[in-house]
């Protein structure tokens, strides 16, 4: 009995013995798998690099005081992180605000969209394989509206002709456009100019009629026959830009260029509505009107609008600068949208919109001051201001051109210089403050 005895208690303790040592693997086999989170990172907001205020004639005005009616300019209130790169001495550039990691030099070759991204994916460079195309918010994060042509500090990217800088330098954005433009029609994308400072949509496809052509993205055109003189006179309305440079040679249309990024996703807002006619931006820390201006001012009353506004007992408010404007933007979302679904405002739909009518008679939605200046030709005045597009980017006929989420410039006010062309000069206002 005292051998059974025994015997029973050494098989309990065994068996005592291999739960517990079973249970302990078991738990540490949880505990060393690998476990999915998600990567809430921070929507960091970055400078335009603009110190300089403007008149409505594009006239640098240091003089000016808070309750003056051009002031609450971007230079007045300098607003983001100071943009802050370095160079890896391999080919790459680091953004020390985004986290993101540049391509320091952009291949010579251009692409169709689906080209350049496949391009990118498939880049070896600096010992890194997991490059990618940037979205339109991460590409237009390193523009710089310090000077101008080109919008983009050189000391560190270079562009694919530094010598000359003309309207070529457009480059791809990952972002397709879900609307209908007049070149693209439904294959358009984005894609930023770093010589001119623009974000447009381009055709991602040639047009099924047209003749291979081979060549270089096309420098800018101006209208047939217009020139433009470096002795006008600045006292009188000079024409829209024409093109600098005309000596390129004209490729195809839709070829444009591509520079790879990798890191992780930059842009992501995360909205909460906060009941009283303003919406957070947790990402950015940035608080904004729910609700738009529902009428359209010239830069200058745009400008006292923001300043005057006391929207929910705030008297912070303010325009918002070109960088800030640009990353409310929501590219999933169009006017005439091919599904119906994203027929809206490019705005994520915890705004509220004004609905307009456009030149062409449809329904859309207005462009929308900053308090950034712009100039078009280096050393010129900055006589424009930019605004984005949350409806049609349109053309003098009032059709698409452009595609909603576009950023573009306006003269300042009715009487100043010529823009592009589709000038409204009257455009509509998004109050935003800083939460903190």
């Amino acid at each position: 009995m005292k051998t059974l005895k025994t015997n029973t208690v050494i098989q309990v303790t065994s068996i005592a013995l291999f739960i517990i040592l079973m249970q302990a693997c078991k738990e540490a086999s949880t505990t060393s798998k690998p476990v999915a989170t998600t990567n809430h990172t921070s929507y960091t907001q970055v400078a335009t690099g603009q110190v300089k205020a403007y008149d409505e004639d594009g006239t640098v005005r240091a003089d000016l005081q808070i309750g003056d009616s051009l002031y609450g300019q971007d230079a007045h209130y300098l607003k983001g992180k100071t943009m802050t790169f370095e160079n890896n001495g391999d080919g790459t550039i680091s953004d020390l605000n985004t986290g993101l990691m540049w391509q320091e030099i952009p291949t010579s070759e251009g692409f169709n969209w689906k080209d350049a991204k496949a391009y990118c994916e498939n880049l070896k460079l600096a010992g890194y394989d997991d490059w990618r195309m940037p979205t339109a918010k991460e590409l237009y994060s390193i523009s710089d509206f310090s000077e101008g042509w080109p919008y983009l500090d050189t000391t560190y990217f270079s562009l694919v002709n530094n010598d000359f800088v003309d309207k070529s330098e457009q480059y791809w954005a990952d972002n397709a456009y879900v609307g209908h433009t007049e070149e693209g029609q439904y294959t358009a994308a984005f894609g930023v100019n770093h010589a001119t400072g623009h974000i447009k949509a381009y055709a991602g496809e040639a047009p099924k009629d047209m003749k291979d052509r081979k060549g270089p993205p096309p420098g800018g055109n101006g209208p047939k026959g217009q020139t433009y003189s470096e002795d006008d006179d600045e006292g009188h309305r000079p024409p829209p830009p024409a093109n600098q440079n005309g000596s390129r040679p004209m490729g195809n249309p839709m070829l444009k260029y591509v520079r790879a990024v990798r890191g992780n996703a930059y842009g992501d807002n995360a909205f909460i509505d906060n009941g009283d006619q303003t919406i957070t931006d947790k990402a950015t820390g940035l608080m904004w009107s729910k609700q738009d201006s529902k009428k359209g001012f010239d830069w200058k009353n745009a400008l006292m609008y923001a300043e005057n506004s006391e929207l929910a007992g705030y008297t912070d408010w303010r325009l918002p600068n070109v960088k800030e404007l640009q990353g409310l933007v929501d590219y999933n979302y169009a006017p005439g949208a091919k599904d119906d679904s994203k027929d809206r405002a490019a705005i994520a739909p915890v705004f509220e919109t004004s609905a307009i009518v456009n030149e062409n008679g449809d329904k859309d939605y207005p462009y929308f001051w900053t308090s950034t200046s712009a100039r078009f030709q280096k050393g010129k005045p900055y006589y424009y201001a930019w605004y984005v597009a949350f409806g049609r980017a349109v053309n003098n006929e009032g059709l698409d051109f452009h595609g909603a989420g576009a950023v573009r410039f306006d003269t300042k006010h009715e009487n100043g210089p010529a823009s592009e062309g589709g000038e409204r000069y009257y455009n509509y206002v998004r109050l935003v403050r800083n939460v903190n």
